[in-house]
């Protein structure tokens, strides 16, 4: 279990820098894990990342290595919404990956731990552990608890519904401040169903963390117990050569999305597993927007977490975590229990003795909030490559609907139509040139289908785009459609007032024209190209399509 710089002259000069550092003999000649912390104090989720990562070190060094922490930038997708900086968020995880790449391979790391906790954190890192293939543990800074106002429990979508209702004059500047105060009670992943949670969960169906990670709260005294025992699994991966090629498999990630309908996750969670399978090296053939689809009609929805239902996270962790639901989804034979997780054990020996504690919140099999998954992609005249929809938050009068679009080339656009008023029952708003060439970097639009929701026309009025949605959107919000308008794709010629059907329940959604009619529309098409500089426009020309996880290369 030594490491590269343990023995002989020829790594004398690298030992006299670990000296340096206050190394000891004995040190210097164990298992050095790298525990790549993305800890700041700019993002709640992250602000306590440092006391993670110390229990991490515990761990560890009781199971026989040497820890080194190490740093790894993130966005707080909440703060970077609705403005400029949004543009970033999606990239980093590119940054994210290749920089844990480069610090493990540059100090020859035996083993790594990755302690994250937000939105592209989490799915750059696994897209890092993957690459890497060193023995790899995850443990995340566990989500906040729900807020609390008027007797009602809240989160961060309450919040930006709160500012939509504001606009709408249903509230004041007295209740909205209220509610402000009130939203995000502590730091910790935002409290619902939202990106970050439903990444932090699937790294428990993955089979790459330990239960409990995706629900264990913040504050919670069970997080510090986790981390150290995430610190000793990583060295026994390392004892026994357990890698992420054990156990990110191509039956892992089918589980992971059998989890994730199940759960009614993120739509987000469709581009990042799409980004791991890539990384995995699975074919089109083997996994694509389609392999959604295909499981959904499989897997019931049994949990219905904020935004979607009144259950939060911590309301998950009470009732059994996804331990219980994995139990639920093995015994239904939705889920492969014979896939290796990082303590050695396979799934169906991990989850063996967990029970659903509160059938409220994790719903029996046979009594599911619908027999199909939580998530849903549509394919059409429009959507060639696929568009996603969080299908579980969509208001049951919304799941057909017809209606004429009302177009923009840009989210500032959208939101200054819906904030005054001009969007109205039964429209289809269209916001394109958000896509991951278009925007460039692929917003996260929580604003406008907030605003639509906080001024009472969630179950009147579509949003679709070709950028994508948070986690916290609920509504009939239709993200990810491909090809994007600045890759020619339709959604670049539908013209106001043109009549859009989306039929979510089977798969669909079409512009209302003849084929030589968009032929036509196709042949007379010049996208738009925004304005970037530096990291953006490298990644502008790099990026695939999201039906590809938007990576910078692809493998398909």
């Amino acid at each position: 279990m030594n490491n590269i710089f343990s023995e002989g002259t020829a790594m004398s000069s690298q030992r006299s820098l670990m000296r340096a550092l206050g190394w000891t003999d004995s040190e210097m000649k164990k298992p050095i894990i790298g525990i790549i912390c993305a800890q700041s104090e700019i993002i709640p989720g992250h602000m306590y990342l440092d006391r993670i990562a110390e229990a991490v070190k515990e761990g560890v060094i009781a199971a026989g290595g040497k820890p080194v922490i190490v740093p790894s930038i993130g966005v707080c997708d909440g703060i970077a919404m609705g403005h400029a900086g949004m543009r970033y968020s999606l990239p980093s995880r590119e940054v994210i990956a290749d920089s844990a790449e480069i610090l493990a391979r540059a100090h020859a790391f035996s083993g790594i731990v990755f302690v994250g906790n937000c939105d592209k954190i989490i799915p750059g890192m696994l897209m890092a552990a993957v690459r890497l293939n060193l023995p790899a543990a995850f443990v995340s800074g566990g989500p906040m608890l729900a807020g609390k106002m008027h007797g009602e429990r809240l989160s961060l979508s309450s919040m930006f519904e709160a500012v939509g209702a504001y606009n709408a004059g249903k509230i004041d500047a007295e209740e909205l401040h209220e509610y402000e105060c009130s939203s995000c009670p502590t730091c910790g992943s935002c409290s619902g169903m939202f990106t970050a949670n439903s990444l932090n969960c699937l790294t428990e169906a993955l089979g790459i963390a330990l239960p409990g990670n995706g629900t264990i709260p913040m504050v919670y005294s069970k997080r510090i117990m986790l981390a150290k025992e995430t610190g000793e699994a990583v060295m026994n991966a390392v004892k026994n050569n357990i890698r992420p090629s054990d156990v990110i498999t191509p039956k892992a990630v089918r589980n992971a999305v059998a989890v994730d309908n199940a759960i009614g996750a993120s739509s987000n969670s469709v581009l990042h597993l799409l980004a791991v399978a890539n990384e995995v090296g699975m074919s089109e053939k083997e996994f694509s927007v389609d392999t959604f689809n295909e499981v959904s009609a499989k897997v019931p929805h049994i949990c219905k977490l904020a935004p979607a239902g009144k259950d939060y996270i911590e309301d998950l962790n009470e009732a059994g975590g996804i331990s219980a639901v994995i139990r639920q989804l093995e015994e239904a034979g939705l889920f492969d229990g014979s896939a290796m997780t990082v303590s050695g054990v396979t799934q169906h020996e991990r989850v063996r003795n967990a029970k659903v504690l509160d059938d409220k919140v994790i719903r029996p099999m046979n009594a599911p909030y619908s027999p199909t998954g939580g998530l849903a992609i549509l394919k059409g005249n429009i959507a060639a490559e696929g568009a996603v929809v969080k299908k579980s938050a969509v208001d049951p009068a919304m799941l057909r609907h017809s209606g004429p679009a009302k177009v923009f080339d840009s989210e500032e656009a959208a939101m200054e139509a819906i904030s005054t008023g001009k969007i109205v029952k039964g429209d289809v708003v269209v916001i394109r040139y958000e896509g991951p060439k278009g925007g460039p970097g692929m917003r996260e639009m929580l604003s406008p289908t907030s605003a639509i929701v906080g001024a009472g026309l969630g179950a009147d009025v579509a949003l679709i785009t070709d950028g994508r949605f948070s986690g916290a959107t609920r509504g009939a919000a239709i993200g990810h459609v491909c090809p994007e308008a600045a890759a020619g794709g339709p959604i670049g010629i539908i013209k106001d007032g043109d009549i859009i059907d989306i039929d979510i329940e089977k798969g669909e959604i079409n512009l209302r024209i003849s084929e030589e009619e968009m032929k036509a529309r196709l042949a007379a098409f010049t996208p738009i190209e925004k304005p970037v500089d530096g990291y953006l426009k490298r990644y502008r020309a790099q990026v695939t399509s999201a039906s590809k996880g938007a990576t910078l290369f692809t493998k398909f």
